[in-house]
C-alpha cells in the first residue's frame, strides 16, 4: 500500500492509473495525428502545443472511469460484462465534462473527427492494458509474504482478513508464530514455532517474510518486543493488528483498539493550514454544486408540494463540532407524520415512511443538497461525518467506544461513512459507521475529500446502495 497525504492508496490500482492516464495521453496524440495526417496537415492544433488539450482529455476520462468505480478492481472479475458496461458510460460522462471545458476555454477544443478518433483509440488502449493487468496480477511475484505473530481470536481476524481482502493487495500467509499469550484459534496446521536457539528474525528471513504483523491481544506475558526489534533492524517490517486493519479496510476498528494507539499514532491534523484549505475546498465545492444544480433543486422543490401538499424543507436538529447543536436543512422526503409521537426513529435503507418523490431524492441524494447553506454558514462542511440527532447520539455515546471523537471536526453532506457503508438503523450500524468516521477524523486532508466526491458521485450515477 502507498500512503498519501495520510491515506491509505493501493500500489496496484494507483499503477493502473497511472498507466491508464499515459494510455490516455497518448490515445489523444494518436488521434490528432491521426486526423491531421487525413487532412493534409491543415488544423487549428500543433502537435507542439497540443499537451493541454490531450492532458484535459486524459483527467476528464480518468475522473469519470473513477466515477464509474472502474478503479474498484476485482481480479475475480476481470474483464468480462461489468468493464465493458462501465466504460462506456465513462466515456460519456468524459465527453460531457469536455464538452463542458472546450465551451467555456475554446482553445483547448478539440474537432470532432479528432475526438471520434481518440475515444476509438482509448477504448482499444485501455481494453488492452487492462487485459495485460489482469493477467500479470496472476503472477506470483505481486504476492506480500506475510507474517503473523499471535494465534489467537484478533490473529485469526486478521488472517481472515488477508485472504479476503485480495482485490487490492495479495498475501502469501507463511504462517501463525504462537506466543502461548492468548487462546489459540488458530489450525495447528497453520501454526510456526520459534525452535529453541533460534530467533524470530531468522524465521522471518529463512521464510523470506517481508511483513510482520502483531496480532495479540494480551501483551503482558510471552510478548517478544526484542525479537521483534531485531526483524524491524533487519529491514523486516512490522506493524500491530490495529493499523493492518486500518490499511486493509481505511476504517478503524474500536473493539480491539488500545487507546495509546490513538494518543501517539499519526494523523488528526486540526492546523491553522489544514483549516483554511478546508473552509476554501467547502466554499468553492458548495458554490460550484449551487450553481451546477440549481434547477434540480427547483424541480424537486415543485415535485414534493404537488406529491402530498406538504411542507418542502425539513430542518432537524443535529449535533455538530465540539457538541454544538445546529438545525440541518434538507428536502423533505418522508411523510409529515413520519413521526407522531415525537419518538425519533433510526432511517432505515427501505423506510416505509419514505414518499415517492423522496424515495428517489434519497437514492440520487438530491434531500442532501439544501445543506449547502449550513455549508455557508459554517456548521457543516461538505466532506465530513454525518451528523446525528441528540436523542441518538445521547444512546451512543453510552454504548458505542469513541464515538464522540467523531465530532471533533465539522459534520459534511456526504463522508467517509456514507460512500462505504451506508444508512445505519440500529446501534451496531452506528459503531460500523464510526470505524469509517474515526478514520477520515484521523486521516483527513484534501486528497481524502477529493476521493470522498468522486465516491458520492459514483454513488449518484450507479445507485450503488449507499
Amino acid at each position: 500500500m502507498l500512503r498519501i497525504s495520510n491515506h491509505y492508496v493501493s500500489k496496484i490500482a494507483f499503477f493502473l492509473v497511472f498507466v491508464e492516464v499515459l494510455v490516455l495521453l497518448g490515445s489523444a496524440y494518436a488521434g490528432a495525428a491521426v486526423r491531421f495526417l487525413d487532412l493534409g496537415g491543415g488544423t487549428a492544433h500543433s502537435l507542439d502545443d497540443f499537451f493541454m488539450s490531450a492532458l484535459v482529455f486524459a483527467l476528464a476520462v480518468s475522473f469519470s472511469m473513477s466515477a464509474m468505480g472502474m478503479y474498484q478492481l476485482n481480479f475475480d472479475e476481470g474483464l468480462r460484462n461489468p468493464f465493458f458496461l462501465k466504460l462506456m458510460p465513462s466515456f460519456a460522462i468524459g465527453f460531457m465534462i469536455l464538452t463542458l471545458v472546450f465551451y467555456v476555454v475554446p482553445a483547448l477544443q478539440l474537432g470532432r473527427g479528432v475526438l471520434f478518433l481518440v475515444f476509438l483509440i482509448a477504448g482499444t488502449g485501455i481494453f488492452a492494458a487492462r487485459m495485460i493487468f489482469f493477467k500479470t496480477s496472476e503472477l506470483r511475484f505481486l504476492e506480500s509474504r506475510i507474517l503473523f505473530v499471535g494465534t489467537g481470536a484478533l490473529a485469526k481476524e486478521c488472517g481472515d482478513l488477508a485472504m479476503q481482502n485480495t482485490a487490492y493487495h495479495r498475501y502469501d500467509i507463511v504462517g501463525f508464530v504462537d506466543t502461548e499469550a492468548d487462546e489459540c484459534c488458530i489450525p495447528a496446521s497453520n501454526i510456526i514455532r520459534v525452535r529453541e536457539g533460534d530467533s524470530l528474525a531468522r524465521l522471518a528471513s529463512s521464510h523470506n517474510v517481508a511483513e510482520i504483523v502483531v496480532s495479540v491481544q494480551n501483551r503482558r506475558t510471552g510478548f517478544p518486543i526484542n525479537e521483534l526489534l531485531d526483524c524491524k533492524l533487519q529491514g523486516i517490517k512490522v506493524i500491530d493488528a490495529a493499523t493492518f486493519f486500518e490499511r486493509e479496510t481505511n476504517q478503524i476498528r474500536v473493539d480491539s483498539l488500545q487507546p495509546s494507539w490513538l494518543v501517539f499514532g499519526g494523523g488528526f491534523d486540526q492546523s491553522f493550514v489544514r483549516t483554511f484549505i478546508k473552509r476554501t475546498f467547502d466554499l468553492v465545492c458548495s458554490g460550484l454544486i449551487l450553481l451546477a444544480t440549481f434547477p434540480v433543486m427547483m424541480l424537486t422543490a415543485v415535485l414534493i408540494w404537488l406529491e402530498d401538499r406538504g411542507t418542502i424543507f425539513y430542518q432537524q436538529e443535529r449535533v455538530g463540532c465540539d457538541g454544538r447543536q445546529f438545525n440541518v436543512l434538507k428536502f423533505r422526503s418522508m411523510r409529515s407524520d413520519a413521526e407522531q409521537g415525537g419518538q425519533p426513529q433510526w432511517a432505515a435503507q427501505n423506510d416505509p415512511r419514505v414518499t415517492v418523490v423522496g424515495n428517489f431524492i434519497r437514492k440520487t441524494r438530491i434531500d442532501e443538497l439544501p445543506q449547502i447553506l449550513n455549508v455557508f454558514k459554517g456548521e457543516m462542511s461538505f466532506v465530513g461525518p454525518r451528523p446525528e440527532r441528540p436523542y441518538f447520539v445521547d444512546q451512543l455515546i453510552g454504548i458505542v467506544p469513541y464515538y464522540n471523537v467523531r465530532h471533533s471536526i465539522k459534520p459534511g453532506i456526504t463522508g467517509w461513512a456514507q460512500v462505504r457503508y451506508g444508512y445505519g438503523s440500529s446501534a451496531d450500524d452506528a459503531l460500523r459507521k464510526l470505524q469509517y468516521d474515526l478514520y477520515y477524523v484521523k486521516n483527513n486532508s484534501l486528497f481524502l475529500d477529493l476521493l470522498i466526491l468522486i465516491d458520492t458521485l459514483k454513488v449518484v450515477l450507479i445507485r450503488s446502495g449507499r
